[in-house]
C-alpha cells in the first residue's frame, strides 16, 4: 500500500511524497537506478562516514549524523527520501562509554536495491571499507565537497579530511588524486598510531573553496569559513 504524506524537509519547507509500507517486490527492486548527479553525491558520502550493509542479495546505504549536523542530514534525506520507505529519518539516543555521555545521532535507512550493490563492491572487501584503486575516475568537485560535509573540518588555516579508518598507502593514493583531479597540494598526518589524516595545504584553499562551494549545502559552510546569504 502506497501512503500519501505531506512532511517538513529543513530548508524546503513541505514536501509530498509517496512512500510504501509494504516490502517491495523484486521487480519494484529492480526498477531503481542512480542519477549521475547521486552518484557523484554517493562518492564523496562514502568516502565519509556513509555506511554500506549488504543483506542477502542487495545493499542498502545507512546515513548518520549528530544532532547538530540536522540540517545537512534532512538535506541528504530530500535527495534519497524516494529511496527509503522512511517518513522521516529518525533520532537515536547512545551512551558513550568513553565520555560517559548520552548523545543524539540522526539517522534513516534506505531500501536494499540491486542498484546499490555496485557501491558495496567497489569500496568493501571482507566487511571492511576500503579505497578502490580507480578513485581517481570517480572523485569529482561534487563528490570532493561531499565527502568535505560528510567528514571533514577547518583546523587553523587548514582543512582535514578525517581518513582514519583507511590505511596509509590508501590515504598516499587519496592524495594523488587530490592532486591530479583538482592540482591541491595536501599532506598526510599520523594522529593515533597506524591513523592518517589528509590536511589540505594553506596553499591550496582557495583553491579548494572554489571547488567546493557550490555543492556545499548551507548550514555546512562554516566549515570552509564562509558565511551564508
Amino acid at each position: 500500500m502506497n501512503i500519501f504524506k505531506s512532511h517538513k524537509i529543513i530548508g524546503a519547507g513541505f514536501v509530498n511524497r509517496y512512500y510504501s509500507t509494504k516490502r517491495l517486490t523484486n521487480v519494484q527492486k529492480d526498477s531503481f537506478s542512480v542519477s549521475p548527479d547521486l552518484h557523484y553525491i554517493l562518492i564523496g558520502s562514502i568516502l565519509g562516514d556513509l555506511h554500506i550493509n549488504k543483506q542477502r542479495d542487495n545493499s542498502r546505504f545507512m546515513f548518520k549524523q549528530s544532532l547538530d549536523k540536522k540540517e545537512y542530514i534532512y538535506h541528504l534525506f530530500e535527495l534519497f527520501s524516494s529511496y527509503s520507505n522512511m517518513e522521516a529519518p529518525k533520532h537515536h539516543k547512545y551512551f558513550d562509554k568513553r565520555t560517559n555521555k548520552v548523545y543524539t545521532s540522526i539517522v534513516f535507512n534506505t531500501y536494499s536495491l540491486p542498484c546499490f550493490n555496485y557501491y558495496h563492491e567497489l569500496f568493501y572487501v571482507n566487511g571492511v571499507k576500503i579505497i578502490p584503486k580507480n578513485i581517481g575516475e570517480l572523485l569529482t568537485a561534487k563528490s570532493l565537497a561531499y565527502w568535505a560535509m560528510d567528514d571533514g573540518h577547518k583546523k587553523d588555516k587548514n582543512f582535514v579530511l578525517s581518513t582514519n579508518s583507511y590505511t596509509l598507502s590508501e590515504v598516499e593514493l587519496l592524495i594523488k588524486v587530490l592532486k591530479k583531479n583538482f592540482d591541491l597540494n595536501c599532506t598526510s598526518q599520523e594522529g593515533i598510531k597506524d591513523q592518517y589524516r589528509i590536511y589540505i595545504k594553506l596553499d591550496s584553499m582557495d583553491k579548494f573553496r572554489s571547488l567546493v562551494t557550490p555543492h556545499f549545502h548551507s548550514s555546512m559552510l562554516y566549515k570552509l569559513a564562509v558565511k551564508s546569504n
